[in-house]
């Protein structure tokens, strides 16, 4: 069993990675060398957000901090993503998965239990990587690889950081983590078939 001072020093070196990890990402927005899907930082950051909630009212404890400061960050970059029109190219599959995730979301508030909520809200951040999968499909260069991998680092931290473990606070960081190396892995199969761009 890891010693809470631990815990709370996990929870403070997820948050930094948190830091450290959107803030070249916002960078790289701004200067036009990463497009970001808006639809799929549109769900990521509704989900994150309420994931942590549901982590607090499931005694995750420290170990939350860094999902509520990701989902508020998340927020950021989907904003910055529709006013830089970052990726708006959307297509009927991109609209697909859009509208699967936020009919999903309301399912959320209709269960009192953390576990189905976060089982729920899991599911639906999972959807949000479709726009993502197929952008990155399409144009395998439009996003930072270290973005993602040390999202999944961080990801890994805050599960360590956890108060408490159970479906409710482990479930969402860990698929997540899984989700992102599976988005590097066709990332970098799509690069070794195209060339980079001038």
């Amino acid at each position: 069993m890891i010693d809470t001072h631990i815990k709370l020093i996990l929870s403070v070196v997820a948050t930094i990675i948190t830091l450290v990890i959107f803030v070249p990402y916002v960078r790289s927005i701004l200067r036009g060398d990463v497009r970001p899907h808006v639809f799929s930082w549109i769900i990521w950051g509704l989900t994150t957000f309420i994931v942590f909630l549901a982590q607090i009212s499931d005694a995750g404890g420290v170990g939350a901090w860094p999902i509520g400061l990701s989902g508020v960050l998340t927020i950021v970059v989907a904003v910055l993503a529709w006013h830089r029109r970052a990726d708006i190219s959307i297509t009927r599959v991109d609209w697909l998965f859009f509208a699967a995730s936020l009919a999903s979301l309301p399912l959320w508030y209709l269960t009192s239990d953390p576990a189905m909520a976060v089982i729920i809200l899991t599911s639906i951040d999972v959807l949000g990587f479709g726009p993502t999968a197929r952008k990155t499909y399409d144009q395998p260069y439009s996003e930072s690889m270290l973005f993602f991998f040390m999202f999944s680092v961080r990801n890994a931290v805050v599960l360590l950081a956890l108060e408490n473990y159970s479906v409710a606070t482990v479930l969402f960081p860990a698929t997540i983590s899984v989700i992102c190396l599976l988005l590097i892995t066709l990332a970098l199969w799509r690069r070794r078939a195209m060339p980079a761009p001038a």
